[in-house]
């Protein structure tokens, strides 16, 4: 099923050269090859079954053809070496623990912007930007509690940061219902291999919440706060709520009183402690933010002011996934750490800077533009494949808002095989690993690899067409042995 494989110049997960898998994949490459076609498909179509069943979905907006969806499943795990991951691990902690400074300081003292790491003009021209949190002491300085930072690989054999989500970051109920899956229908490749579990993030997420509950909670109360059946990440809401054990509920289960929250129950109120809400910013409250909001609750940011509920991301963190303040976070972990980052950045041009919108307008043909306050693969443009009337519409965007927009050069990202008809053909993928931020960073082993369908597109999104695969990151035994 590999024969004609290629890896057109780019870096193959799977493969060293061709026909010569890479050490960490033997076992696989040896299995899937033995196996032929009509089993491999046979066992993709009891993963499909096993999703439809589970309602695993999704939701795009805007798609005419029906709004459920299942997210197509590539079977090929991508395989992690431990060495490997212990570099990712590192840089991703010392990542969030500089946003979190960052996030902390903005809302604060504003250091950063005192002694010019960062132009001011970029963090109060950010949308996400909230002067509602300005001088507001969060739960044990922790603003950021679940990050999901995308990585992508270049030709070079590199992991690059591709951005931060640092508001409601998405996916992770995938991840583990991808390694579920994959043990019901592949159970003896799990034999080959030390496979870290990925399965108690439930459980690490639950210590999260409890861990920046009010002081006054001895036994505190939590929630998933979602903004309804027709919001496109609605199944990952209810699922970590039914994993975790706590009450999933929308705005108008909630109310304020006496600045404090109390959920609507069938013996009556009962008070909420930690609210792990999954509403934008604008939609939490009406009195603070949006005043046509129906799926925030009313009063919750003065409760939260007070101290008598967590809210978890804190409000105000998408200053620090903003695309024109991520070219700065190694600047912040300079700043605050005192060190390098450990994970590079891409090289990216801020359009509101003179000399980069300059460059950016005179080379759209070769960059990927973004707009700053998009995510799922909306508001960008890809240069090389845009016609010449796109590339035009989204100059004049640029020049009508520079803030809006950073571009960055076109990253060949790598490659790994997935199952296209009876045979494996190479497609680009990424991974969004998941850390939460509680008394320390946890960074789950493994993540969302998401992977692009269509020969040769960069674009990896599920609401994009994209799919997904379980990643693999490989024991070595060293803590058996301590």
């Amino acid at each position: 099923m590999f024969e004609g494989y290629e890896s057109d110049g780019l870096y193959d997960e799977m493969f060293a050269s061709a026909g010569v898998p890479r050490e960490h994949y033997g076992p696989v490459t040896t299995r899937l090859q033995s196996m032929g076609h009509d089993a491999v498909t046979r066992r993709l179509r009891m993963a499909d079954v096993s999703f439809r069943n589970q309602g695993i979905t999704f939701a795009v907006y805007g798609d005419n053809r029906g709004v459920e969806k299942t997210m197509p499943f590539d079977l090929v795990p991508r395989i992690v070496p431990s060495d490997e991951w212990a570099t990712i691990e590192k840089g991703l902690a010392q990542r969030l623990t500089a946003l979190n400074m960052f996030c902390q300081d903005i809302y604060h003292e504003q250091r950063i912007l005192r002694e010019g790491v960062i132009p001011p003009e970029l963090i109060y021209g950010a949308q996400s930007f909230r002067r509602e949190m300005f001088g507001v002491n969060v739960p044990k300085n922790v603003y950021i509690h679940i990050c999901g930072t995308d990585l992508i690989r270049g030709a070079d054999g590199l992991y690059y940061v591709l951005e931060d989500n640092g508001r409601t970051p998405s996916g992770v109920s995938y991840v583990l219902e991808n390694r579920a899956v994959m043990k019901r229908v592949f159970p003896a490749l799990f034999s080959a291999y030390r496979v870290r579990a990925i399965e108690d993030y439930p459980y690490n997420l639950l210590q999260c919440l409890k861990y920046v509950a009010p002081p006054h909670a001895e036994n505190p109360h939590i929630a998933v706060l979602t903004p309804g059946i027709y919001n496109s990440a609605y199944f990952e809401h209810s699922f970590l709520a039914r994993q975790m054990g706590v009450e999933l509920v929308e705005g108008r289960d909630l109310l304020v009183d006496n600045a404090f929250v109390y959920m609507r129950t069938t013996s009556g109120l009962r008070r909420v402690d930690v609210i792990y809400r999954r509403v934008d910013d604008n939609f939490l409250d009406p009195l603070a933010f949006r005043p046509d909001s129906v799926l925030g609750v009313a009063g919750i940011m003065n409760a939260y002011r007070l101290g008598n509920v967590a809210l978890v991301n804190a409000p105000g963190t998408g200053v620090a996934d903003d695309k024109a303040i991520y070219p700065f976070v190694p600047d912040m972990i300079k700043f605050y750490l005192g060190q390098d980052a450990i994970l590079p950045n891409v090289p990216t041009y801020i359009c509101a800077r003179d000399q980069d919108r300059k460059y950016v307008l005179d080379n759209l043909d070769k960059l990927v533009v973004k707009a700053t306050n998009e995510s799922g693969g909306y508001g960008m443009l890809m240069g090389h494949q845009a016609t010449k009337d796109e590339r035009a519409k989204f100059a004049e965007k640029i020049k009508e808002d520079p803030r809006n927009y950073i571009a960055q050069p076109i990253i060949q990202l790598s490659q790994h095989p997935s199952l296209v008809g009876d045979h494996f053909e190479g497609r680009r993928i990424d991974l969004r690993p998941y850390l939460l931020y509680g008394e320390k960073v946890i960074v789950m082993p493994g993540g969302l690899t998401r992977v692009a369908l269509r020969k040769g597109s960069l674009v990896v999104n599920s609401s994009q067409g994209g799919g997904s695969k379980d990643t693999w990151v490989l024991d070595d035994g060293s803590e058996d042995e301590e």
